[in-house]
C-alpha cells in the first residue's frame, strides 16, 4: 500500500470518527433541547397552580363576605327599598365577577348528596333510597374545580 492510500484510508478513518461524534453531539443536544422544554413546561404549570391557589385563598377569604350578603338577602328578600335593592346588586357584582373567574356556588337542593362536596348536618326521613339534599344551609363554592368548601346542607332519604 503506497503512502497515498495510506492517507487516505486515514482522512476516511478521521471523516467516520467526526461523523459519529457529530452524531453523538446531535442525539445529546436533543436530548437536552427535550429537557429544557419539559422542564420549562412544569415551571410553567408550577407557576399557574401557584397562582391559581393563591387566588383561591383570596377567595376563601372573600367567602364569608359571601355568607353576609346570602343573610342579608334572605332578611330583605320581600323588602323593595333602595338599600335592598343596592344589596341585592351589589351581592349579584361580586358574585359575577367571582364566577367569570372561576368561583361555582353548590348549592343545588333535589341534588344527589355527593361527601366531596356536600358536609350533612342534618338528615331527615324521605320516601326512596337515595339521598338528595332537603335544604342548603350554608352555600359551598368551587374555585376552578377544587371544592374550597363544601356546602352545609340537610339530606333527605
Amino acid at each position: 500500500m503506497t503512502a497515498a492510500e495510506e492517507q487516505v484510508i486515514h482522512i476516511v478513518d478521521e471523516l467516520s470518527e467526526a461523523q459519529r461524534e457529530r452524531d453523538e453531539y446531535r442525539d445529546a443536544l436533543q436530548h437536552l433541547q427535550a429537557d429544557f422544554e419539559n422542564y420549562r413546561k412544569r415551571v410553567l404549570k408550577s407557576s399557574e397552580d401557584a397562582a391559581i391557589r393563591s387566588a383561591g385563598d383570596v377567595v376563601v377569604k372573600l367567602l364569608p363576605v359571601l355568607d353576609a350578603f346570602d343573610l342579608a338577602l334572605a332578611h330583605f328578600s320581600q323588602s323593595t327599598t333602595e338599600e335592598s335593592a343596592a344589596l341585592i346588586q351589589s351581592r349579584a357584582l361580586l358574585l359575577d365577577t367571582l364566577s367569570k373567574d372561576g368561583l361555582e356556588r353548590i348549592d343545588a337542593v333535589g341534588a344527589e348528596f355527593d361527601p366531596q362536596v356536600h358536609d350533612a348536618v342534618a338528615h331527615v326521613e324521605g320516601d326512596g333510597d337515595n339521598q338528595v339534599i332537603d335544604e342548603v344551609l350554608r352555600a359551598g363554592y368551587r374555585w376552578k374545580g377544587t371544592v374550597l368548601r363544601p356546602a352545609m346542607v340537610r339530606v333527605k332519604g
